[in-house]
């Protein structure tokens, strides 16, 4: 996966937290509610692959990981309010790593330049860099510099415009009391 060699990771993520970011009992939920249905091999072979991309939070050098989640993916208690739970844990946790950082755009935001839905750029040490984004290119993956600049330019105005980083574990922490 190319994850696995990113050192620089930008994400925003509008339906649920982010792949990396997700506890096996959140991923487990997600797999599982599909329609139409996965087997059941097929659920445990995908939360095996996602739970062995969190690799990346162990690499050393550790790369650089940012991400940006809507208020609604905090609240939203996919697999029980236990999961939740556990779920909103797990991003206190990660959170509070030096080499990541998590941000809530609220849901009460006027303004909000990720209204495209999802987007993503992966950066890599030769310099050369992969983006996609749900509602620019044809959602298909690019790495032209200057869709890339467009990617990049969106992302760094979601996350002006979200909470800052001590303002979104503090919301999270708040929700978590709440649930």
């Amino acid at each position: 996966r190319m994850e696995a060699r990113a050192v620089e990771l930008l994400a925003y993520g509008d339906h649920n937290v982010h792949g990396l970011l997700q506890t096996e009992g959140y991923i487990r939920a997600l797999f599982a509610m599909r329609q139409p249905a996965y087997s059941a091999d097929e659920i445990e072979r995908m939360v095996a692959g996602r739970m062995a991309r969190q690799a990346v939070f162990d690499r050393s050098p550790a790369p650089m990981l940012s991400f940006v989640q809507e208020e609604v993916t905090l609240r939203r208690p996919l697999g029980g309010r236990m999961v939740l739970r556990r779920q909103l844990e797990r991003l206190l946790e990660l959170g509070r790593m030096r080499n990541v950082v998590i941000q809530v755009m609220p849901t009460q935001c006027e303004e909000h330049a990720g209204m495209h839905g999802e987007t993503q750029v992966l950066k890599f040490a030769d310099g050369t860099a992969v983006g996609r984004s749900e509602g620019a290119f044809g959602g298909r993956p690019t790495s032209d510099l200057k869709q890339l600049r467009v990617l990049e330019a969106r992302y760094g105005m979601i996350r002006a415009q979200a909470l800052t980083p001590r303002e979104s574990l503090a919301f999270i922490e708040q929700v978590l009391g709440e649930t």
